[in-house]
């Protein structure tokens, strides 16, 4: 870790409001993309963080990425709502969707929406928590247009997008179950931050051009393209189909129907099904039984090399408590990359240097 910058977290928040509001964006977009890039950080998903203004910042300046755009409602009947994200920061548009899907669901107990055209949306688990500070559940099934990254079961090259799952289950008074996982071994990002810090990946997660196994991350970075394999074999295959179709299609987007056009934009559906337990009249039920089955889970004696038994979240939340006192680690490839995004919206690096101590 001695090369790597180690950035607290809320000067290296200052740095990416400063490069992001260059570019165009107003102050509360800069702080909405600013905060949830650093958050995913903080969350050590490191994939999902900082290091995707470079992505941004080339997708502004080819038009991929609109600034300033809100979410555009195109359907509401209440329990329905199917929403356009007209190519805005997908932080933007994704709160929006889900604080008009909260509304409704406190409304009317349920709210089913469809978000499709929204730029990178960002960590999915960062939408399920925005639900839960609502009080509700939130289950989503997202696609990804870009180029395409995941290898379907049984396949040799890439196919579809990393399509992720999310479920958000709120606990009173405690740490929530937040679930969210990309269907293929790891996020795409995952594979860009070992190619930056030059270390390799694990065997039987990605495989090469030829469709051979590999270990060399730069199969997923650079050309020739190999492509990353899907989790859980067939069973993370099919909930990557499951994703493509309802994030994509049912949510009145597109889904993946051949190579990319060389441009590193990318677009997000997601079908989000947001309930208020309370209004389902199991408010009572949910909380009780969730204790006790999480008193059972966690219960489990530790295996061999395992300090405890963990739930969805707490690895997360775990990262963030560590993260948030002794800074954020940024390897000095992804750190340039950052520099230099700024620098193509007329930031000198100093300056943003200077902002990130």
């Amino acid at each position: 870790m001695a090369d790597y910058r180690i950035i607290k977290a809320e000067p290296l928040t200052k740095a990416i409001h400063t490069i992001v509001k260059a570019g165009g964006s107003s102050d509360r977009e800069a702080e909405l993309v600013s905060t949830n890039l650093v958050e995913a950080n903080l969350k050590g998903h490191d994939s999902h963080g900082v290091g995707m203004v470079p992505r941004y910042v080339q997708s502004v300046t080819n038009g991929g990425l609109a600034v300033n755009a809100h979410v555009k409602i195109v359907l509401d009947t209440g329990p329905l709502l199917t929403l356009d994200g007209l190519t805005g920061y997908g932080q933007v548009i994704g709160h929006e969707a889900m604080e008009l899907a909260a509304e409704r669901a406190k409304r009317n107990g349920v709210c089913l929406v469809g978000l499709s055209n929204s730029h990178h949306i960002g960590r999915i688990g960062h939408w399920a928590e925005q639900c839960i500070d609502h009080g509700l559940v939130s289950i989503h099934f997202v696609n990804v247009i870009s180029r395409p990254i995941v290898a379907p079961w049984g396949g040799s090259d890439a196919r579809h997008g990393t399509n992720p799952f999310c479920v958000g289950i709120p606990r009173a008074g405690k740490d929530p179950i937040v679930l969210d996982f990309a269907t293929s071994r790891i996020a795409q990002g995952k594979t860009r931050v070992a190619h930056n810090k030059g270390v390799e990946l694990e065997p039987g997660t990605i495989i090469d051009h030829e469709g051979k196994p590999t270990v060399n991350p730069r199969y997923t970075v650079i050309p020739p393209y190999g492509a990353i394999l899907p989790f859980g074999e067939h069973k993370g295959s099919g909930l990557a189909l499951v994703c493509e179709i309802l994030g994509g299609a049912l949510s009145g987007g597109q889904v993946v129907k051949g190579p990319s056009d060389g441009k590193y934009n990318v677009l997000n559906g997601m079908l989000s099904i947001v309930i208020d337990p309370g209004k389902l009249g199991t408010g009572e039920n949910l909380a009780r039984e969730v204790e006790s089955f999480v008193a059972w889970h966690t219960g489990s004696p530790p295996a061999p090399g395992v300090d405890k038994v963990r739930i969805a979240g707490d690895p997360e939340r775990e990262t963030k408590t560590k993260r948030l006192a002794e800074g954020i680690p940024i390897d000095p490839t992804t750190w340039q990359e950052i520099l230099e995004a700024g620098k193509k919206f007329g930031l000198d690096q100093a300056a943003i240097e200077k902002i990130a101590g």
